[in-house]
């Protein structure tokens, strides 16, 4: 178990709260600098993570499962193709280098992927705490300026006693956290398609009959959890529920990609609120309630199999909503709308699973009365800068930075993988610009 240093002469230059793909980034960007300056420049650095060991939405690492984005968009690539935290690094160091050449794909398998980062992770094993969940942030004044946090968190092994580190610098990076209907209720046979794996584990090895599930959304991970149920229980009746007429094919053509491109961010950031909402509703399709095409095509030749044999298991119950969920002990009876009509159906199922996407985590969520300290536009959205560094009161020097949450300043990248590796190296450069520049008497 790794434990960072804590006391009073442990003041770190930044600490990571979270620990999932990108703060990786950043502290493999860290550890880089660290190695290459040696002691001269190096910055004390530490992250902090709830997670027991590293995990990046395991409930839905199906085994077929491709990665959406290219393996050059990893963790560090972009930033610097030399780095030996590279995925082909990592392919090299587990002897399939040649062997994924041959396959002649840019999409590994995700599964292969979540293994990548489990590699280098490891690597910088000594840069984090697991099972070390933060409960609070506060401000620490010297000389009427808020020059560092105290971060609380609980002590690995005994979450009933908590540790208390100091910064001059915090990097939030929670990531999402599953997004539910009003209402809803999660249960023994009600999901999030986030637990989609070990909940379907779970009710194969009990031997407990499904005879219909239900799917709600229309997503990639829906139509992911559609066909992983309709593999897992041949014998069960799939419903796929949602409003549009059929599933969104995802708009990955190279144009339309661009929108991710780094230099794509500094022309987002920079224009004006009508501009950025005009770009965000232009290329939702690249992202939100879309499906790869290869996905949709396998659905839909399964559907044309059953109808030709006779046996309709796959049901896509389009234009539709979930009105009701009545969860009794025996099913659960789900009342879905045909919005043309208005008709409703009700169909008693053993499994309903919300594909409803996800949210990010605020500031507020995470850090308490820090979050009284950063400044608000006339939307009271977070202002937040270039750096990814948030804008606070003027007396306040110690730094908040964002990794997620930022889509309003940074565009449709701000949760996704295409820069991870590009963030990471601008917030060190930032990191690194505010320490040279800090009075002498702040930085010790």
């Amino acid at each position: 178990m790794t434990t960072l240093h804590t006391g009073a002469d442990s003041i770190y230059d930044v600490l990571g709260i979270g620990f999932g793909p990108s703060n990786l980034a950043l502290a493999i960007a860290l550890h880089e600098h660290s190695v290459a300056s040696g002691t001269r420049d190096g910055l004390r650095v530490g992250f902090l993570e709830s997670q027991p060991r590293f995990g990046w939405h395991r409930g839905m690492l199906i085994d077929d499962a491709t990665m959406q984005v290219s393996f050059l968009k990893d963790l560090v690539t972009m930033r610097d193709p030399t780095s030996d935290f590279s995925f082909l690094c990592y392919l090299r160091d587990r002897g399939r280098l040649v062997d994924f050449l041959n396959l002649k794909t840019l999409f590994p398998l995700r599964i292969e992927f979540h293994d990548y980062f489990e590699w280098a992770a490891a690597r910088v094993a000594h840069l984090v705490e697991y099972s070390a969940e933060v409960v609070s942030v506060r401000p620490v004044t010297r000389d009427g300026e808020i020059r560092y946090f105290d971060v609380t968190s609980r002590v690995p092994g005994d979450p009933d006693s908590l540790t208390v580190r100091r910064t001059r610098s915090i990097c939030v990076a929670t990531g999402l956290e599953p997004h539910l209907p009003p209402g809803a209720a999660l249960s023994e046979r009600v999901w999030h398609n986030s637990e989609l794996l070990p909940r379907v584990d779970q009710v194969v090895r009990s031997g407990r009959p499904v005879r219909r599930a239900v799917v709600l959304g229309a997503g990639q991970s829906a139509a992911e959890a559609v066909d992983y149920l309709h593999r897992s229980f041949p014998e069960a009746e799939i419903c796929s529920v949602f409003a549009k007429y059929g599933y969104t094919p995802a708009d990955d053509s190279p144009f339309a990609n661009k929108i991710f491109d780094p230099e794509a961010v500094d022309l987002y950031y920079g224009a004006p609120r009508e501009v950025k909402q005009s770009l965000f509703d232009y290329h939702r399709s690249t992202n939100y309630s879309v499906v790869d095409m290869d996905l949709i095509d396998s659905l839909s030749r399964a559907m044309y199999q059953e109808k030709v044999q006779g046996r309709e298991r796959l049901r896509m119950l389009n234009v539709s909503r979930l009105r009701e969920v009545e969860a009794g002990a025996e099913d659960v009876k789900a009342t879905i709308e045909f919005l043309p009509t208005g008709e409703r159906e009700i169909l008693s199922a053993d499994l309903l699973v919300y594909a409803t996407g996800y949210r990010p985590r605020g500031v507020g969520d995470n850090l308490g009365e820090i979050g009284k300290l950063c400044l608000r536009d006339d939307e009271d959205a977070l202002m937040v800068g270039r750096d990814h560094r948030v804008a606070t009161n003027p007396n306040v020097t110690a730094d908040i930075y964002l990794q997620g949450g930022t889509e309003h300043t940074h565009g449709l990248t701000s949760t996704l993988l295409s820069t991870t590796a590009v963030r990471a190296g601008e917030i060190r450069a930032s990191l690194l610009a505010r320490r040279a520049n800090a009075p002498a008497t702040s930085k010790g």
